[in-house]
This record gives C-alpha cells, structure tokens and sequence, in this order.
C-alpha cells in the first residue's frame, strides 16, 4: 500500500510537472502572438509594398489612367491625367519600344518631414516612406534598368505614390 501511494505521488508529481511545461509553452506562443500583433502587423509595410506594386502592374499594362489615380493630390498637381497618360506611353512604349516590363519593389524605410520638391506649394509632409523600384525593360536598345526612389504616404486613409523632384 505505501508503495502504491508512492508510485501515485510519482505519477501526479509527473504530471503536475508536463502541465507546468505545457502551460509555459502554451504561455510563450500567446506571448510571441500578442508582440508580433502589436508590433510588426501594425507596420504599413503591406500595405506600402501592395500600392507599389498596384501602381508598376497598372504601369506593365500600359493602364497609365488607373497607375495616375495612385498619385497623392502633390502628383496629380505636377501631371494632369491626360498629360500624363500620353507622356508615359510615348515615352516608354513608343522611344523604348517595349511593350512591357518586370519590377522588384525594395524594403520601406521610414522618413519623417519629407518633401516633394523645393518648391514652396509642396509643404512637408509628416511621414513618408522610401522604397527603391528598379524597373527591367527589354527595349530595342537593349535591356535597361530604371532604379527609382518611390515615396508613398497615407493621405485621408489611401496609400498614396510621390516622386521627388529635389
């Protein structure tokens, strides 16, 4: 009988000691879960790097009207729509002759008191952030690469896309 008991002590003591190591596993993912929740998903990167490539897609299908709507209101200011859709084509389509292109979008880095241009009609903007594009085009003048810093910050709650001209 005491062994008995002995054996009974040792068997819950085991356990108590497996429920401790999964309470604190189970501790540690919820842990890793709420820092990742409030920490990395609540950076724009996403839905930075979705505007970039929504806007060089509508670039590849020559789709230029769609590509100008994701100018923040300093853009659409510098390019009216129509000027800009037919620049865009001659230039790319037309002097190049390509018909399309590959992109890769860069990491976004943060920038704080950003602006456009020197201009004074610029005024800076609070938070931007820079990703570096490097368009691919297969041209009749060989393969060129465009390496471009793009900028793009929320305006009224939309990502928006800028250049600078500094």
């Amino acid at each position: 009988m005491l062994r008995t008991l002995r054996v009974r002590r040792r068997l819950f003591s085991k356990i108590v000691t497996q429920s401790k190591a999964i309470l604190i596993l189970v501790m540690s993912v919820m842990l890793i879960f709420i820092i990742y929740r409030f920490t990395v998903s609540d950076h724009p990167s996403n839905e930075i790097h979705n505007v970039i490539d929504q806007f060089y897609s509508f670039e590849q299908d020559s789709n230029f009207s769609e590509s100008w709507e994701l100018f923040h209101p300093y853009m659409k200011a510098k390019f009216g729509k129509n000027y800009y859709i037919q620049d865009r084509n001659h230039v790319f389509m037309q002097h190049f002759g390509v018909t399309t292109f590959e992109y890769e979008i860069g990491k976004a880095e943060k920038i704080t008191d950003w602006t456009m241009s020197m201009q004074p009609d610029t005024p800076p903007l609070d938070e931007v952030y820079k990703v570096t594009v490097v368009q691919h085009f297969k041209s009749k003048f060989g393969t060129l690469n465009i390496v471009q810093d793009v900028f793009v910050t929320n305006h009224e709650g939309e990502w928006l896309i800028l250049w600078s001209y500094k």
